[in-house]
């Protein structure tokens, strides 16, 4: 268990380091468009499209590592209030909610991407990207954060004890 743990680990790392190197790309290609744009009115006519898709990689692919780290813009004006059962509790409700919104999404995104690959679909610009290739993002973006949510709330419920002995709980 532990090395598939570390094995799924180091796969959102690598998405995370992959989304890393994508938004210096995108930093990239969007001063290339401005500069050959508007310094010799000859604009790209893939940077659009390629940087629309790029936004949705570093929005899906990213976000189960940012979820391991513990990232996330949080509000905790009452949950600070409450017992630490109460915290763990909701830790673990939140959890739940984030994993079953995730496979929701996953099985969503992939059913588009299984209907945009039958049907051939492609974005009808110059570059023609086949529309599965930026659909395959959203059930493999959410199915690693509806795991990592998994993973969150198994642990929270690991380090909680029904004796009411806490010692060593991360809240």
């Amino acid at each position: 268990m532990r090395s598939a743990h570390a094995l799924f680990t180091r796969l959102i790392q690598a998405l995370s380091l992959i989304g890393q190197l994508v938004l210096f790309f995108m930093v990239a290609t969007i001063c290339y468009d401005a500069v050959v744009r508007y310094g010799f009115s000859a604009p790209t006519s893939w940077s659009l499209e390629v940087n629309t898709f790029l936004i949705v990689y570093i929005a899906a692919m990213t976000a189960a590592d940012v979820q391991r780290e513990d990232s996330h813009i949080r509000i905790t004006f009452f949950t600070e209030k409450l017992g630490p059962g109460a915290q763990r509790a909701i830790r673990v409700l939140i959890g739940m909610v984030g994993v079953a919104f995730c496979l929701g999404m996953a099985w969503y995104g992939g059913a588009q991407t299984l209907q945009a690959a039958v049907h051939g679909e492609r974005e009808s610009s110059s570059f023609g990207t086949p529309m599965a290739i930026p659909y395959a993002m959203m059930p493999i973006g959410f199915g690693a954060l509806a795991l990592q949510f998994l993973l969150d709330a198994f642990g929270v419920r690991q380090r909680f004890q029904p004796n009411g002995n806490d010692a060593g709980a991360q809240v």
